[in-house]
């Protein structure tokens, strides 16, 4: 992980909607709170804008974060985010300490490679259709890969990539298929769009009927 993140953070006495909404209004931060690591959770508040920023970059959401509070620092991942239902705003955030011996589980997102030059896409005119655009992972936090790839190139007409063909780094694991071969789902597969199947099954009748 090549990329850092810092978080500055302030302690937070007051709590409840009002102190919430004049946090948002008048200080132009959120509220927040980071838990877990055995500590007790510390309610804090954050720079609306500067976690906004952040969360233009889509690894953000998949890596650890260096979260500043006090003059102190701890690496934490970010567990839960709020946004208002319709504002372009965010409305509080969770955080989760993680410490390098014990494992996260963390969503991370799929990356899917050469789509365009696919032989199945660009010679044969088959179409991606994506069912899921991340995964959740289970690893130590060092080795939380900030994107998982998916290499289309080799992916043929009506074939399936499931769960269990991804390629991981070493030492991460898919959540899912912890949970039996039921939870193998698909990742992503290419078909022929509907309307060629059909023009492709008139002309094979149509080549049958020319050769009685």
């Amino acid at each position: 992980m090549s990329q850092e993140f810092v978080i500055e953070a302030f302690s937070r006495g007051d709590q409840g909607r009002g102190a919430s909404r004049r946090l948002r209004r008048e200080e132009r931060k959120i509220p927040a709170i980071v838990y877990g690591g055995n500590k007790e959770a510390v309610s804090i508040s954050i720079w609306h804008n500067e976690l906004k920023k952040a969360l233009e970059n889509e690894a953000f959401f998949s890596h650890v974060l260096t979260l500043e509070l006090d003059g102190n620092k701890e690496s934490v991942i970010l567990k839960d985010l709020q946004r208002h239902p319709y504002k372009p705003l965010l409305t509080h955030a969770d955080f989760l300490r993680v410490d390098k011996d014990h494992e996260i589980h963390v969503n991370v997102p799929l990356h899917f490679l050469n789509e365009d030059t696919a032989p199945a896409i660009k010679l044969q005119g088959g179409v991606a259709n994506h069912q899921i655009n991340e995964v959740e992972v289970i690893c130590l936090p060092q080795n939380l890969p900030e994107f998982i790839e998916v290499d289309m190139t080799t992916v043929e007409m009506d074939q399936v990539v499931h769960l269990s063909d991804l390629k991981l780094p070493k030492g991460v694991r898919v959540a899912a298929l912890l949970q039996g071969e039921d939870h193998d789902l698909p990742v992503v597969a290419i078909h022929k769009p509907r309307g060629a199947k059909v023009d492709d099954a008139e002309e094979a009748e149509g080549e049958e009927g020319g050769e009685e």
